[in-house]
């Protein structure tokens, strides 16, 4: 198999396994498009590829990236092959969308329309902590500090662990299902035994609490953490702590929050 080498430097460098699966896609993909082995490979290639994928089969320009990172990493880190231009490709400019974010009376909604105890849980907690939905089904019975208040994001998102807050209003059916679990088990256990939920089931559940909830807003399970970053940004909570409870590296990645924060604007009155 061509990508035997590929598959192994990235597990080598620790690259999660949802991200090795798409490096080995795009990158098989490639060579289907070119009818190529890797030692026949051109830099013109490489180029024509990346023009089919955005003119031909209509791909946001992020998976555009996304792919040409893939093939960087196999032919420049793997192969050792130098090409003179691959680093400037000219991509198209990121479209820049804001978040979708729920209004606090949205998200009450929505939780409301939720009849399964644990399934309201998950999104409760996803929104009270600002967690992502790979985070939420990952977490475990040790992971949570009731007398502090505190919730533990192990290896979250960069494989960085960091702290969030634990609702007063969740404490106490988070303290009733960690005691009947056992020691390191998940706390939100799948069909398989010793696994996790899927994001996959997560996702559904979201998407029909969203429909149930009369919102047409476009959101998904990751607009209830943008919903937690806006309400406590438009609660004045500092944006260093945000920046900290979301594990975000840069400020700057936090301050989007700020173009969506609606508290200033509905102070502002309509000229008509």
């Amino acid at each position: 198999m061509f990508f035997d080498s590929l598959k192994k430097e990235l597990k080598i460098r620790d690259f999660s396994q949802k991200t090795i699966k798409v490096y080995l896609y795009y990158n098989q993909n490639f060579l289907d498009y070119c009818g190529k082995d890797p030692t026949s490979i051109k830099e013109l290639d490489i180029k024509l590829y990346i023009k089919h994928l955005i003119e031909n089969k209509g791909v946001s320009s992020a998976t555009a990236r996304l792919a040409l990172n893939a093939l960087k990493f196999y032919y420049l880190n793997v192969k050792k092959r130098r090409f003179n231009y691959l680093f400037t490709i000219n991509m198209p400019r990121r479209p820049k969308r804001l978040p979708v974010v729920l209004s606090k009376p949205e998200v009450s909604r929505l939780l409301n329309t939720v009849s399964n105890s644990k399934h309201k849980l998950i999104l409760a907690l996803m929104y009270s902590a600002g967690l992502r939905v790979g985070e939420v089904v990952k977490l475990k019975t040790e992971d949570f500090d009731f007398d502090n208040k505190i919730l533990w994001v192990r290896q979250g998102k960069g494989k960085k662990d960091r702290q969030s807050l634990i609702s007063d209003k969740l404490i106490a059916v988070l303290r009733k299902l960690v005691e009947t679990k056992e020691k390191r088990q998940y706390l939100f256990s799948g069909q398989q035994t010793g696994r996790h939920l899927s994001t996959r089931s997560v996702e559904k559940v979201f998407s029909r609490a969203l429909k149930n909830a009369d919102i047409k807003k476009q959101a998904t399970c990751h607009s209830l953490r943008h919903s937690f970053a806006t309400h406590l940004l438009e609660d004045g909570v500092d944006i260093r702590y945000i920046q900290r409870l979301l594990g975000h590296q840069s400020l700057a990645t936090t301050q989007i929050y700020t173009a969506v924060t609606n508290k200033a604007l509905r102070e502002i009155k309509s000229p008509l």
